[in-house]
């Protein structure tokens, strides 16, 4: 039997930009996803034998879940189809991440299966073939293959590594408000890419993709998404706001204990609900959070303090996490420039 234990972090949106529906009914995006220390435990066996069996346990907070179409299972069963390898492969995984709160904890557990798993059973697949996979599992998925700082465009599953940043210090506050992603979608009311030649050129739509340029620029000059959040924006913000004013108000608290000393400002992940402010060092974040403590508005929010894992140290985890086992014959990752090393 062969076993190992992983660790799989959470994801923010530093900035987010919602243009056109597209006819196949998502939406065309334009992101930066950043990787952070927050992060579930997954627990991995793997045994060969003449039969294939995949078990997935799931726990949170001492209680056992039952989630259907659980992406662990599926992600295993991509994994040994393509590897060709049959056995008994089981997980125990450990919800620490915020459940459906935009920090993609469900991807980056099928991602972790992609990663890990091949490793175990001493098979090497690919690195576009992996990518191919977690691109069918869902649009984070194949973020999570590469961590640290990433633009992404098409519905999210495009990506293109940027340079390192900064391991700026952050507060994530998991609000536990429910925000169902399809009405937030449906409230943007975007017009379907293609019927109408005229929105591609819209001023609306190029005032938002020209203020998204000016994120992904500034945040390769400064090396900082603090210094670069200034620029930044999510735009599904107004919307959710709208939707449900209680999130509103924790956002323009947040904002009001962070301060001109503590964090620029507070901004929303993915479509909601969890909100993420960036500070300058961590006794300010320390600092915010313990005042967080005492406000009546933040009663009931889980007040997490992170940072933020650059790819550099996101991949030195998964070789450390993967030691003793086979990874890949010449190393997963492709060879990059050496800015983005």
């Amino acid at each position: 039997m062969r076993t190992a234990t992983v660790r799989s972090l959470a994801k923010l949106n530093l900035d987010l930009r919602v243009l056109n529906k597209r006819v196949d009914g998502f939406h065309e995006l334009r992101t930066v996803f950043q990787t952070i220390s927050l992060a579930d435990t997954l627990a991995i066996e793997f045994e060969p034998g003449r039969k294939t069996s995949i078990s997935a346990e799931v726990v949170a907070d001492g209680v056992t879940l039952d989630i259907p179409d659980n992406l662990v299972v599926r992600a295993a069963q991509l994994v040994m189809h393509a590897a060709k390898v049959k056995g008994r492969a089981s997980f125990r995984l450990n919800k620490t991440i915020p459940m459906g709160g935009g920090l993609g904890g469900g991807s980056s557990n099928a991602a972790a299966v992609l990663l890990a798993l091949p490793a175990l059973m001493g098979r090497v697949i690919p690195y576009d073939k992996l990518m191919e996979m977690g691109a069918s599992l869902g649009s984070d998925v194949p973020f999570f293959l590469e961590g640290g700082t990433s633009l992404a465009v098409d519905r999210g599953t495009e990506i293109y590594p940027l340079a390192d940043i900064a391991e700026d210090p952050i507060l994530v506050i998991a609000s536990g408000i429910h925000v169902a992603t399809g009405p937030a979608y449906k409230a943007l009311n975007r017009p379907v890419l293609g019927a109408d030649a005229g929105k591609l050129t819209s001023l609306d739509l190029s005032r938002r993709i020209n203020s998204f340029q000016c994120f992904v620029r500034a945040l390769g000059e400064v090396r900082s998404a603090k210094a670069a959040s200034a620029f930044s924006a999510n735009d599904f913000e107004p919307v959710v706001f709208g939707q449900h004013p209680p999130l509103k108000r924790l956002a323009d608290k947040l904002r009001k204990h962070a301060g001109p000393g503590g964090a620029v400002g507070a901004r929303m992940t993915g479509s909601g609900s969890t909100l993420f402010a960036i500070f300058g060092s961590v006794a300010e974040r320390d600092a915010v959070g313990k005042s967080l403590q005492y406000d009546r508005v933040f009663g009931g929010c889980r007040v997490i303090p992170a940072r933020f894992v650059s790819r550099r140290s996101y991949q030195r985890l998964w070789l450390q996490q993967l030691a003793g086992h086979v990874v890949s014959e010449k190393g997963l990752w492709p060879p990059r420039s050496r800015h983005e090393r």
